[in-house]
């Protein structure tokens, strides 16, 4: 019996999964203070777009990185830049995560700000 993370192994799962497919993806990380997120390449080697909590932009926006408020800052800023990368379509890859809370709000923000799951 081995020690393995349930989240990572989910998050293996998926991104076999998105690789086997092809497409672009949108990966989301998370900690307990910040947000992340990022398009990568079907390819997986190139980052197109990336936005977080850490940037100097966001954080004059939000007041605390680890809440959902920041999580809808940052997908509305991964949509608008995916925009001007030309990109419209993506896979959602959440690490593993449950969908609710603060990677539900990025989802939903992405969304409703030009992106397609």
């Amino acid at each position: 019996m081995t020690n393995t993370n349930p989240r990572l192994r989910r998050a293996r799962k998926t991104r076999a999964k998105i690789a086997e497919l092809k497409v672009t993806r949108l990966n989301v990380y998370r900690t307990n203070t910040h947000i992340y997120a990022q398009i990568i390449a079907a390819s997986g080697d190139v980052v197109l777009a990336s936005a977080s909590t850490v940037e100097v932009d966001v954080r004059k926006l939000v007041k605390n990185g680890g809440n959902i408020e920041a999580a809808t800052a940052i997908g509305k800023r991964i949509a608008e830049k995916a925009k001007k990368a030309g990109i419209t379509t993506v896979a959602f890859d959440r690490a593993g995560y449950k969908y609710h809370g603060r990677i539900k709000a990025l989802a939903e923000a992405a969304r409703e700000n030009g992106l397609s799951f």
